[in-house]
């Protein structure tokens, strides 16, 4: 029999695998071996002539939302908080699959489609795994100002009635959960700009690694106590985290790969436009769980939230198929639908922070904002942008966390006050936010895309691309 020479790939995919072993042997290992043992029993107390009655037991005390250390035990949730954010965590995941599948999958060709709806699943199941392993407790335990502890690696400890103080009415296991839905789409937002031509192996390395040295710390930076928290910078939902960070490290991924063959010669019209609006519908839905469950509670603070995505998303699908309209004859399904989710990323940061008219300029703001995007800004650098990752979720969330900083109100959340409050200092805050992100961005996201490179290599060859990903990186093809 003869053996085939094992793939630079395989081998990769072998020692990873041997070092995610090991990793598990130890965490049991030293698990099994730090428990204490019980304390020996009491010796039996004598018969009393009358049993007493047992003392009613004691409630819960409220949760300090302040503790320190901030992972919390024994304390009371509150039962509609918990039910609220359950829901929120099944409608972000349904914004991934089959929202975010479905919305790439209907503009690439059909030849392609297979291969786009695949990224958003395998992410999807790669990243859970990746968060559940050391992502969660990089991104919110205490830690130092740039990344968190190990405290929670393989969620050693979580038990049933732990609380973090990040969100302390619902168990901590809820707020993993959601914030596990959050790391699973940002990555799979980043498809959209290399569409067409990465390899499947490189694409799974580049979004494990990158979720790990990218997404975790910044969430951290922002959301976990980390020095952009520190330093003031508002993001209710995702602006900065989710979508300056994902579209950032779309457009370094567009540049690294290069353009796909034929673009521009060749005719690249989207395969299935009726899977694109599904697609835009199910993400439109989906962000309510996105925005108003960042209010981590069922009250006040997630209505408004709620209610201003709907203002601005509406606003900013109006404004994008104006202009097009205008520019261009006639409006499409695709513009309108690539406006809404421009209106969705706009006012993700603002969402817990800003009233119904700070919404409606976000979202005129935006669907002009990212038509520009799209359009112009793509065809003045020559980037192929395919899906136009960084034209809407980068432009967009940059748009929506400036204005953050303009239209804030102490009215709506106490946390937060911008430029009609008098506060003009949160702007420059919001600049310093979306730099620092930015620049750990581009950099990491080019450093492990260069790693791949030299290793496997990102790119499909020629052929692979002329025939399309579905067969030859699948083997399967719609007929």
């Amino acid at each position: 029999m003869t053996l085939k020479k094992p793939s630079r790939a395989g081998l990769l995919s072998l020692c990873f695998g041997i070092l995610l072993g090991l990793f598990l042997s130890v965490a049991v290992y030293d698990a099994a071996f730090a428990q204490t043992p019980p304390p020996a029993a009491a010796p039996a107390a004598a018969p009393a002539a009358e049993a007493a009655p047992a003392p009613a037991a004691a409630p819960l005390p409220a949760c300090d939302a302040t503790a320190k250390p901030p992972i919390l035990s024994a304390c009371k949730t509150d039962s509609g908080d918990t039910a609220w954010m359950l829901t929120s965590v099944a409608l972000v995941l349904m914004m991934t699959i089959p929202g975010l599948a479905l919305f790439y999958g209907g503009m690439v060709r059909k030849k392609n489609v297979l291969a786009t709806v695949m990224q958003s699943f395998a992410i999807t199941a790669l990243v859970t795994v990746l968060w559940m392993v050391i992502g969660y407790s990089w991104a919110f335990t205490e830690g130092g100002s740039y990344l968190g502890g190990n405290s929670r690696f393989l969620l050693i400890g979580m038990g049933a009635d732990n609380v973090n103080a990040l969100a302390a009415t619902i168990p901590e296991s809820v707020f993993m959960c959601f914030q596990m839905t959050f790391a699973i789409i940002t990555p799979a937002l980043i498809c959209g700009a290399f569409a067409d031509r990465m390899k499947f192996s490189a694409m799974m390395w580049f979004m494990g690694l990158w979720s790990l040295i990218v997404y975790s710390p910044i969430a951290h930076w922002v959301w976990g106590g980390g020095w952009l928290g520190g330093l003031g910078v508002l993001d209710f939902a995702g602006g900065t985290v989710v979508h300056i960070n994902a579209g950032v490290a779309g457009l370094v991924c567009a540049l690294v790969l290069g353009k796909r063959k034929g673009l521009g010669t060749e005719n690249m019209a989207p395969h299935n436009l009726v899977y694109t609006m599904i697609g835009a519908s199910l993400l439109w839905v989906g962000w309510f769980g996105f925005n108003a469950g960042s209010a981590v509670a069922a009250n006040g603070t997630a209505g408004m939230a709620m209610a201003v995505t709907q203002i601005a998303t509406g606003t900013a699908a109006l404004s994008w198929m104006f202009v097009e309209w205008a520019l261009k004859g006639k409006p499409s399904i695709l513009g309108i639908c690539s406006g809404a989710v421009a209106g969705l990323v706009a006012i993700t940061p603002a969402s817990g922070f800003v009233d119904p008219v700070g919404a409606l300029v976000i979202g005129v703001a935006a669907g002009i904002g990212c038509y520009w995007g799209a359009t112009s800004l793509k065809h003045m650098f020559g980037y192929d942008d395919s899906l136009d990752a960084f034209g809407v979720h980068a432009i967009g969330g940059i748009i929506g966390a400036l204005l953050t900083g303009v239209f804030a109100k102490k009215a709506i959340n106490a946390l937060g006050s911008g430029l009609v409050d008098g506060n003009a200092g949160q702007v420059m805050i919001q600049v310093y936010g979306i730099l620092g992100t930015l620049i750990y961005d581009a950099i990491a996201t080019f450093v492990i895309l260069m790693v791949i490179k030299m290793v496997i290599g990102l790119r499909v060859s020629e052929e692979a691309e002329r025939d399309g990903l579905d067969i030859a990186l699948h083997g399967e093809v719609i007929p």
